[in-house]
């Protein structure tokens, strides 16, 4: 059997969701298998509703600039530290681990936990050493581990009971306890509603937005939007305030509370179709198995839709589906979302097939304990 080892994991929040949310993820995983983990965070504020109930085996402490000394008393160093997404590990805690190992504790396997992405140098990257040249831990090493989509990187996070929840899962019973917590929009929605697809939003401020909607509004079928709180809600509204929908259609919008992570899961395995963002709920879109639309963070300079197709090839994306990711990631507003781009089988197919080939790989936190325990 594995060791039991000790984590130190340290996330600084961007967004509020993706950061705090992967970090959450692995160290929930990491003590669902038996390790004792402390999350250092800057802002926990998400975790009150994203895990509410907390994880046996989790501690979560402040990180405040500088780190306070009393913070550090009485806690032993630990066999791992990870800092998440190129965060910094406070100086004042690499001392004292630093003084800690001088006076003959173990050194800890340091890791710098990179952002997910399908691009040719992750492979190049992963697992490589980075000499530590500054500093009270100078002449030691940190490791870069990369998420990844190929063996040779350092794969996806996955528990080990997620795929039995999601065979255990019922959809429709799960929609239906949902129902009376939801806010509907005045386009007006049926206390059942039978719609012919189901579709959760969880986006940034797309310019496409308002084309999308009008084209599920004027569709032959009518769909359910289930908006997630937060960004998406206030975009939605934002693009409804315009009034450029001012009659019944096919659509109805219902706005949802926020949901735990393990909630979220059910969301996306409960909908025919997920528009997800950011990097947390992309993979757990990949898991469900069904057709999504990715919203990757934007950046001023344009990279990230280079990293977008080098995602799009690793999915194998059909063309209407990679336009429909351009078109949602594009800056400019959009004059008509094309009515060639739906939920096609082509969509289903490259999901499913991209869920079978990503199963077949180790998941990311059975790669990390492997790699920790070859570098102790």
């Amino acid at each position: 059997m594995a060791p039991r080892l000790s984590w130190d994991i340290f996330c600084a929040v961007v967004d509020n969701f993706g950061d705090i949310g992967v970090c959450w993820r692995l160290a929930a995983d990491l003590a669902g298998r038996g390790h004792a983990v402390r999350l250092w965070v800057d802002d926990a504020s998400a975790l009150q509703w994203m895990a509410p109930a907390g994880c046996a085996g989790v501690e979560v402490f402040t990180w405040t600039r500088p780190l306070a000394a009393e913070t550090l008393n009485g806690l032993a160093t630990a066999d791992v530290w990870i800092e998440a997404f190129g965060c910094d590990i406070p100086p004042e805690f690499v001392a004292r681990g630093t003084a800690a190992v001088q006076a003959g504790a173990r050194a800890p396997v340091w890791i710098n936990l990179e952002y997910l992405s399908a691009e040719s140098y992750v492979e190049r990257n992963h697992a490589l050493p980075s000499p530590l040249r500054d500093g009270a831990a100078a002449g030691g090493v940190k490791w870069f581990f990369y998420p990844g989509f190929t063996p040779r990187t350092g794969g996806l996070l996955r528990e080990p009971d997620l795929l039995p929840r999601q065979q255990a899962f019922d959809a429709a019973a799960w929609r239906a306890a949902l129902w009376p917590r939801l806010v509907h929009s005045p386009l007006g929605a049926a206390p059942e509603p039978t719609p012919a697809q189901w579709v959760s939003l969880f986006c940034y401020e797309p310019a496409a937005l308002p084309a999308l909607l009008r084209h599920w509004h004027e569709a032959t079928q009518p769909t359910q939007l289930l908006v997630t709180a937060g960004r998406a809600t206030s975009a939605v509204r934002h693009a409804l305030g315009t009034g450029f929908l001012d009659a019944p259609g096919q659509l109805s919008i219902s706005y949802l509370p926020a949901l735990t992570q393990r909630d979220y899961d059910h969301l996306l395995w409960a909908c025919d179709l997920n528009f997800v963002r950011g990097e947390d709920s992309v993979v757990r879109a990949i898991w469900a198995g069904k057709p999504f639309v990715w919203h990757i963070y934007p950046q001023d300079d344009g990279v990230h839709l280079e990293k977008l197709d080098a995602f799009l090839d690793m999915l194998r994306a059909p063309p209407s589906l990679r336009q429909a990711h351009h078109l949602w990631n594009r800056a400019e507003a959009v004059a008509a979302w094309p009515a060639g781009l739906k939920n096609t089988a082509d969509w289903a197919t490259a999901a499913t097939d991209f869920r079978t080939n990503l199963l077949a790989q180790q998941d990311l936190t059975g790669q990390l304990l492997q790699f920790v325990l070859e570098k102790r």
